[in-house]
């Protein structure tokens, strides 16, 4: 049942028809120390061309989406690079990307076993991309404030082509009504906003001839075939385990070695040996699978029982269960060094990711604060910071296949020789494991004088990389230096 009530259409004052729903967005100056910036947001609507028996007929509203976005006062914009900025989910808004690391303000929510209390606070991001590139963040439709029109169904934008289309209308219009389509452009994803961003390179120059400079992908997926489990799929049992053996040294269960050390090891056993012993199934001899259980169990911390009883396929969600069991707590899924607790510690699969709870609270009031009391944008609708009202999400383009848009990436590099790729990736990330970015970027259908435009920069942190000080600070730098890079 949707009890949300949507805000009464305005009317036409001659017939009593509702009115065409208008843009409304909100525009406010403001400062961050030395750059003075100028802040829009709102909602754009989005139309589509009606013909009928082939005659043009006009065009239809069927959505309105919000953004965010931000341009530096007193330059020359013709030059200056544009970020368009999206998180993922499906169902997730970009206040992640947006109040966590990108934005001129962020969000004071403390790190992994030092989260600030509510209530929550802003401060000035100094390290900001704003310094670098314009920003525009987008809400896909049924989060943040964007919602299908009245009258018209969300349903067809809750899915792959529908959600590409859509977000690609937003880039295309924004940067029509601003001039801006001689300036350098970017795109920053996260999670599944990665493999939005790669589709959308590819989309953007079939749909519009939009021919970007450059790919932020943070957090990477864009082959679900690494990460989703099956009887019938072993990869991401090898693709998960660095990430694991990672999680289990943050929490002390590898002693004193460091932690490239534990990677290096895990890493050459999952490229290798590991899917080795998974492929011989049955017909491996009963001493090399008792040394693959002992090796796997030393990597993850888990008991060699345990391995075995699992026949050595370790799935995520009930690693995060187990990994900590003889302490009665749960590790975060977006991000390992969270940990929390259940109220049944003989369960398989958690309750709830304590990632995910400790760091919700303080991006959801910060955001809800923000827009109203600092952009000045007004609007009773919540804020869908995580939405599930996109899902089931539609894979219809795919049924029968393999979801991966690394092909669509590789299409546009090879027509786009100068487009770029940065890899942002978290070894504490157990939603999207380093090592599967790795695997599916080194096997893009791409000549080799192309490999160097994709670079991989690695963070001590989660899902989120920005939670943590250090990696925030340093991934900041990372960004800036890739985007002026490319100028």
């Amino acid at each position: 049942m949707n009890d949300e009530k949507q805000p009464e259409a305005a009317t036409d004052a001659k017939d009593g028809k509702p009115a065409e729903p208008a843009d409304d967005l909100v525009t406010t100056t403001h400062s961050l120390g030395e750059l003075r910036y100028t802040a829009t947001t709102g909602r754009i609507v989005l139309r589509e061309e009606v013909t009928e028996d082939d005659k043009f007929t006009g065009h239809k509203p069927k959505a309105e989406l919000s953004i965010t976005s931000y341009t530096l006062d007193d330059a020359d914009h013709a030059d200056r690079p544009v970020t368009f900025a999206f998180n993922g989910g499906p169902g997730s808004s970009s206040v992640w990307l947006h109040l966590g690391i990108l934005g001129p303000r962020r969000v004071d929510a403390g790190d992994a076993g030092a989260m600030k209390p509510p209530p929550y606070r802003l401060v000035d991001n100094h390290e900001s991309l704003l310094r670098h590139s314009d920003l525009v963040f987008i809400d896909p439709v049924s989060t943040g404030y964007s919602r299908a029109v009245n009258g018209e169904k969300a349903k067809p934008f809750h899915g792959y082509t529908g959600d590409i289309e859509s977000v690609g209308e937003v880039i295309r219009l924004w940067t029509t009504r601003n001039n801006r389509w001689l300036s350098p452009k970017y795109l920053a994803g996260e999670s599944y906003g990665t493999l939005r961003a790669a589709a959308l390179s590819d989309f953007l120059q079939n749909r519009y001839g939009m021919y970007l400079n450059g790919l932020m992908l943070i957090s990477p997926v864009l082959d679900i075939g690494t990460l989703e489990f099956s009887d019938h799929n072993d990869l991401p049992f090898a693709m998960y385990l660095p990430t694991y053996a990672a999680i289990a040294h943050y929490h002390g269960l590898h002693g004193d070695r460091s932690l490239r050390e534990v990677l290096d090891e895990a890493e050459e056993f999952a490229a290798a040996e590991y899917p080795r012993v998974l492929a011989r199934g049955s017909r491996l001899p009963r001493a090399e699978r008792d040394a693959a259980v002992a090796t796997i169990a030393r990597l993850t911390g888990l008991s060699s029982d345990y391995v075995d009883a699992v026949d050595l396929r370790i799935e995520h969600i009930r690693f995060f269960t187990e990994v900590l069991r003889h302490k009665r707590k749960v590790v975060g899924r977006l991000d390992g060094r969270f940990t929390g607790y259940d109220a049944d510690y003989g369960r398989e699969h958690f309750s709830a990711d304590p990632s995910m709870s400790a760091i919700i609270g303080p991006f959801t009031a910060a955001l809800n604060h923000y827009v109203r009391a600092e952009l000045e944008y007004e609007n009773d609708l919540p804020y869908e910071v995580i939405s599930r009202k996109v899902h089931p999400w539609s894979y219809k383009e795919f049924e029968a296949k393999n979801l991966s848009v690394a092909d669509k990436l590789a299409a546009a590099m090879r027509a786009n020789p100068h487009l770029r790729v940065h890899v942002a990736c978290g070894y504490h990330d157990g939603a999207t494991p380093h090592f599967a970015g790795e695997y599916t970027m080194a096997r893009l259908a791409i000549p080799a004088e192309l490999r160097d435009n994709v670079e991989f920069r690695y963070y001590e942190a989660g899902h989120m990389m920005y939670l943590h000080e250090e990696s925030r600070l340093r991934q900041s730098r990372d960004l800036a230096a890739f985007v002026v890079g490319g100028e």
